[in-house]
């Protein structure tokens, strides 16, 4: 693993919501609004921008956690830009906070972590999972 960043660095993505990324479960349609679940997986993706520069070409990253605080709706249609700050790097932990806002108003806040570890150590531990 390397680390090419100083904590407070920061990445930046752009998410164009879209029909797939509404509030809609088994049920139904809940809201044609970005689904806090959607919105986690564009969270998590914008922290994990540090990872993919991160590691090594025999490493990859996982995700340990995420928190997500959900303060505003973003509507289909809307863009949502991303701005994933780098907090901490503990070992081979990446820790990364994000907002998520649409123009000047704040959609989302959280924070993710993400621990980089060898292909070879997950896939071991994948397949002992698998039986």
């Amino acid at each position: 693993m390397k680390n090419p960043f100083s904590l407070g660095d920061q990445q930046f993505y752009s998410k164009l919501v879209e029909p797939a990324d509404k509030a809609s479960f088994e049920s139904g349609e809940v809201h044609a609004v970005y689904a806090t679940f959607a919105l986690g997986r564009d969270a998590e993706w914008s922290c994990r921008l540090f990872v993919l520069e991160m590691k090594e070409a025999d490493e990859e990253g996982i995700g340990t956690y995420l928190h997500v605080t959900h303060h505003s709706p973003a509507l289909l249609g809307q863009t949502v830009n991303f701005i994933a700050t780098l907090k901490e790097v503990n070992g081979n932990e990446v820790i990364a906070t994000f907002e998520a806002k649409v123009g000047e108003r704040l959609a989302a806040s959280g924070e993710t972590g993400q621990k980089i570890l060898k292909k070879e150590k997950l896939e071991k531990l994948f397949n002992t999972l698998n039986g």
